[in-house]
C-alpha cells in the first residue's frame, strides 16, 4: 500500500513538473515588467508676497535750504553800518560755504535715493533668479523622488520574478531528485534480488 501511494505521488509530481515545463516553454523567457511612468510635477501655487513696507522718509532739508544765506542776518537795525562793512567779507565767505554745503547735502540725498533704488532693483532681480532656481531644484527633487519610488517598485517586482522562477526551479529539481532516488532504490532492489 505504501508503494502504491508513493507511485501515485510520483505520478502527480511528474505531471506538475511537466506542466510547469510546458508553461515555461509556452511563455518563453519572462521579461521583467516595465517600470511605471513617472509624472512631471507641476509647480504648486506660489505664496503671495507680503505687502511692501513703506520706505523710511527722506530727511527734510527745508530748514537748511532756507537759512544758508548769512547776508540776510545782517539786515536790520542791530548792526550799525560800519559793523556791517567790517564783517561783510566774513559773512560773504560763510554764505558761499553754506551755499556749497547745502548743494552738497542735496546732491548726497539724491545720490542716496538713486543708490537705494538701484540696490533694491538689483536685489529684486537676484531674489527672483534665486526663487526660480529653488523652484527648479524643488521640481527636480520631486521628479527624482518619484523615479526612485518607481525604481524601488520595479526592483521589488524583479526580485519577486527571480524568486518565483527560482522556486519553480527548486521544486522541479527536488522532484527530479526524488525521482532519481526512487529509481536508484528500485535498481538497488533489483541488484539485491539477483
Amino acid at each position: 500500500m505504501a508503494g502504491s501511494d508513493d507511485a501515485r505521488l510520483a505520478a502527480e509530481l511528474r505531471a506538475i513538473r511537466d506542466g510547469v515545463r510546458e508553461l515555461a516553454l509556452e511563455e518563453g523567457p519572462k521579461k521583467p515588467p516595465a517600470p511605471p511612468r513617472t509624472r512631471e510635477p507641476e509647480l504648486g501655487p506660489r505664496e503671495a508676497e507680503p505687502p511692501k513696507e513703506p520706505p523710511p522718509s527722506r530727511p527734510d532739508g527745508k530748514s537748511v535750504n532756507l537759512t544758508w544765506d548769512m547776508s540776510r542776518s545782517l539786515e536790520g537795525g542791530f548792526w550799525p553800518r560800519l559793523g556791517r562793512r567790517l564783517i561783510a567779507p566774513f559773512v560773504a565767505a560763510q554764505t558761499a560755504w553754506n551755499s556749497r554745503q547745502v548743494q552738497l547735502d542735496n546732491e548726497v540725498l539724491e545720490y542716496i535715493d538713486r543708490r537705494l533704488a538701484d540696490t533694491h532693483a538689483h536685489y529684486d532681480r537676484v531674489l527672483g533668479i534665486h526663487g526660480r532656481h529653488m523652484q527648479d531644484i524643488d521640481e527636480r527633487h520631486l521628479i527624482l523622488q518619484e523615479e526612485l519610488v518607481a525604481h524601488v517598485h520595479d526592483l521589488v517586482k524583479r526580485i519577486d520574478l527571480v524568486l518565483g522562477e527560482a522556486e519553480k526551479g527548486r521544486l522541479s529539481l527536488e522532484f527530479a531528485l526524488r525521482e532519481v532516488r526512487g529509481r536508484l532504490a528500485r535498481l538497488e532492489e533489483r541488484l539485491d534480488r539477483g
